[in-house]
């Protein structure tokens, strides 16, 4: 079964706690702290499978959780690492925040693998807050919180060239002439529920990837039928291909059908409705000596620059001259790849918010203030202090939560210690 969308729960894995206790020997009644750190979370990432081409898989299992990293241990022992979960998708999908729908990544592309949610940090063990005044520390960072998400997963199938027409105008007989391609072929509406992909090979002239989108008619922009349902598809073409039916078999008029399907086009994505375009006029060999229908096309859509080629998918008549025109459309459209660009950045995104903090005066030492609680943990998680925009990242975080107010309202003066968890640093305006 083909499915393009899906929406799933993710969730990485939560760091381990860091341990306490004290080392405990024969002849060394009061040994040191000695309690080992956490474990790291496991990540959740995404990565495309070649083999794949829905996201079928994701229809059935909705929650895909990474594992939770270990509690640190005596001894100075470190946590087990939780293991990374690894999704795999169909070269295509867009992975998209699933209340605001911003894009989060666009699995095509050079982007073969993501780390969408990173695992929660191992927290410290109570080694590392020995200091000279405070000895027999009795405290252990606990391990970072996990993140989770829930995500909308969306296939974009990637063709240069997506052949659109209404149902039952010969699309997926053309499709299994010119490439290698197998699909459904049938005498009655909406055969074609899959967007059918397919090589085109022209000697000495390379190839393209051509997609066969499924019937659109009147209204799929607002959702009539089932041809809103694939829309998305021609999203990364570069080239139309306008399938009619020359002959008006069915009663339709050609000319009518063309404008129908630019008008939808153009209401769903107005660029889209505007890349080349180019018309196979199909069943000219129903048509017999009758040239008029094919003059009435050429002579509407000629003037707008959008040739007309009369074909016939069925004996195979004009298909040459319409693929080498269509590669000579690819070969002056602009090459770069349609990638979706990120919007939503779900390690910034869920740090710090609604978390509760405290500032208070150290009781035991002088000048120090010390700083904690869920917010600062999650901050100083996520953020590499180590780097100039982390470090700026950190000197703004403190000033938009209040924590320098609060630091003032407590009495801090210039030259005083701030200490939070394993950080400390002195205080200057």
């Amino acid at each position: 079964m083909f499915a393009d969308r899906a929406k799933i729960y993710i969730r990485s894995g939560k760091g381990g706690d860091g341990h306490v206790s004290f080392r405990r020997e024969l002849y060394v009644p009061n040994g040191g702290p000695d309690g080992g750190d956490g474990g790291r979370g496991g990540d959740v990432i995404f990565e495309v499978d070649e083999g794949l081409n829905t996201l079928y898989d994701y229809r059935h299992r909705r929650k895909f959780k990474a594992e939770d990293g270990e509690e640190g241990g005596k001894r100075r022992c470190h946590g087990k690492d939780g293991s990374d979960i690894i999704l795999k998708v169909p070269e295509g999908t867009i992975i998209r925040e699933a209340e605001s729908g911003k894009v989060i990544a666009d699995m095509s592309g050079e982007n073969r693998r993501q780390t969408i949610l990173k695992g929660g940090r191992g927290g410290a063990g109570n080694q590392h807050f020995a200091t000279s005044t405070m000895q027999v520390p009795k405290y252990a960072q606990p391990g970072q919180p996990a993140q989770e998400l829930e995500v909308l997963l969306e296939l974009k199938v990637i063709a240069d060239v997506g052949l659109v027409g209404f149902p039952n105008v010969g699309k997926s007989t053309l499709l299994s002439r010119v490439t290698n391609a197998q699909p459904k072929i049938a005498n009655y509406h909406f055969t074609t529920l899959t967007p059918n992909l397919g090589v085109v090979d022209l000697e000495g002239g390379g190839g393209f990837v051509i997609a066969d989108i499924p019937g659109l008619i009147e209204g799929a922009s607002e959702g009539v039928g089932l041809g809103h349902e694939f829309l998305r598809h021609i999203e990364r073409t570069r080239v139309l291909i306008h399938m009619v039916d020359a002959a008006s078999t069915e009663g339709r008029d050609p000319i009518e059908d063309i404008y129908a399907i630019n008008k939808e086009l153009k209401a769903y994505n107005e660029e889209i409705a505007g890349r080349p375009q180019v018309i196979a006029a199909n069943k000219v060999d129903v048509l017999g000596e009758d040239t008029e229908p094919i003059e009435r096309l050429k002579k509407e859509f000629e003037p707008q620059g959008i040739r007309v080629f009369p074909i016939s998918a069925v004996a195979g008549q004009g298909l040459k001259e319409l693929l080498y025109y269509v590669k000579e459309l690819l070969d002056a459209a602009p090459q770069e790849a349609i990638v979706f660009e990120p919007e939503y950045f779900p390690g910034e995104e869920l740090v710090y918010v609604n978390l509760p903090y405290t500032v208070v005066k150290s009781e035991e030492e002088e000048g120090v203030y010390i700083v904690e609680g869920p917010r600062i943990e999650k901050m100083l998680g996520y953020t590499n202090l180590d780097s100039e925009k982390g470090f700026a990242f950190f000197q703004k975080f403190l000033k938009d939560t209040g924590i320098l107010d609060e630091l003032e309202k407590a009495g801090i003066q210039e030259g005083d210690t701030v200490r939070m968890y394993g950080l400390a640093f002195d205080y200057y305006r």
